[in-house]
């Protein structure tokens, strides 16, 4: 049997940790497997998107901000992604932070951007999900429910995200 000590220490860590966990899900943080939270946020040509509307579908949301380098160098493999596996039930929505969507709607004009381009100004989508890394990718299933999170990218990510897109289309 431990002694007090060791067992008093072992029980504020648990404690400690269960309140870290809490304070994590009520400050909104999503998390693999949770429900995606639900938005509705206007898109490049002045029309409204909402993520439920997505249901029975694979929706990627690839948040992204025009300073971002490495949310540039990615673009060009999620065209490739979405002109591949968008007539099989998959979406891909690109989650422009910036502040002024002239800059959002004029980078992704320029990228040659063909999949739908949402306004995030206020950022409250991001909060939301909890992001602050550009890029970050959810994947979600056509329950939907979160699966994959990524932050960041680097050369080589795209090969993940079609394995798992192709994996949640299957199921």
């Amino acid at each position: 049997m431990l002694p007090i000590r060791s067992r008093l220490a072992r029980s504020a860590r648990l404690a400690a940790a269960a309140v870290a966990a809490c304070a994590s899900i009520a400050a909104g943080a999503t998390t693999v497997g949770a429900g995606a939270p639900n938005f509705t946020l206007q898109d490049a040509a002045g029309g409204n998107l909402k993520l439920s509307e997505q249901r029975g579908q694979v929706v990627m949301l690839n948040f992204w901000a025009t300073w971002c380098g490495p949310c540039k160098q990615e673009m060009p493999h999620l065209n490739r992604l979405f002109e591949k596996y968008r007539g099989s039930g998959f979406v891909l929505l690109g989650m422009n932070i910036d502040d002024d969507p002239r800059n959002a709607i004029a980078t992704a004009s320029k990228l040659g951007v063909r999949f739908p381009v949402l306004l995030d100004t206020d950022k409250k989508v991001s909060k939301l999900y909890d992001l602050t890394t550009m890029p970050s990718t959810v994947l979600i299933d056509r329950d939907g429910r979160v699966r994959y999170i990524h932050l960041g990218y680097r050369d080589g990510y795209e090969q993940s995200y079609e394995q798992q897109i192709r994996q949640l289309l299957k199921e």
